[in-house]
């Protein structure tokens, strides 16, 4: 479904971007992992998509809130691989305080992580794809506090509502030159980012009675939500922020 095509996924040495990395190289897309981690753990990850999945596979370490590194990864790929088809922007932290208490630091750490980063890969992919005249794929990770305001979050829950609004936005634009931008909002899935609620018994059990299907969702379970963006089967699906939330939304 991807042969050929090259995908750029950030965040993507764990957790959900991983996740992605493997859905999108097993349909045949040559990858660019990105991120922070052990380098020999990293280096076993990369290998082993090459290896199971028979594409390639290189890594990036750019640093996402560095505008000069991004613009450096997306040159790589490009005369690494020939094109940039596929951008997966799904690079983020979260830090939790009361709104009252909510540093200032913290405020620019996130924003500037989870949205500006955002904005300055899709741009450089962006101009990039509209320079190879063939389209591509834009693919950001929104949330569920996208739409909603969250707790102890002020910071997550702005970044996110605005990644919703930033993957509109591009898609007005680009849309007309065959550039599918769009996002997926997962709900509450095991990550790294989700342990402090998991380990809270109380805040655990109000979480999972919420969700229709009854459980945390699984990172892997993100990947044919990301297959489909990142395939012709969403030819004609711009602007559009997908659910993948266990019915958290519906309830």
């Amino acid at each position: 479904m991807l042969k050929g095509k090259t995908a750029v996924v950030t965040g993507s040495t764990s957790g959900i971007g991983l996740a992605i990395a493997r859905a999108l190289a097993a349909q045949g897309a040559n990858t660019v992992i990105n991120g922070f981690g052990d380098k020999s753990a990293i280096e076993k990850e990369r290998a082993g998509i090459e290896s199971e999945f028979s594409v390639k596979s290189v890594y990036s370490p750019a640093d996402m809130t560095k505008p000069a590194e991004i613009a450096d990864m997306i040159k790589a790929a490009e005369q690494t691989f020939g094109a940039v088809d596929i951008l997966v922007n799904n690079a983020g932290i979260i830090r939790r305080a009361p709104a009252a208490e909510y540093s200032a630091a913290n405020w620019d750490e996130v924003i500037a992580t989870n949205m500006t980063s955002v904005f300055h890969l899709s741009q450089v992919a962006g101009r990039q794809m509209l320079n190879q005249g063939r389209g591509g794929k834009i693919v950001s990770i929104a949330s569920v506090l996208s739409f909603q305001g969250g707790i102890y979050v002020p910071a997550y829950a702005a970044a996110k509502g605005g990644l919703a609004q930033l993957t509109r936005a591009f898609a007005n634009e680009w849309a007309v030159y065959g550039i599918n931008v769009n996002a997926i909002a997962p709900g509450y899935m095991t990550t790294d980012n989700t342990a402090a609620l998991r380990n809270d018994v109380a805040r655990n059990k109000a979480i999972v009675d919420r969700i229709p299907a009854g459980r945390w969702g699984d990172p892997q379970e993100l990947g044919g939500a990301a297959v489909f963006l990142c395939s012709a089967a969403s030819s004609y699906v711009h602007g559009h922020v997908l659910l993948v939330d266990g019915g958290w939304l519906g309830r």
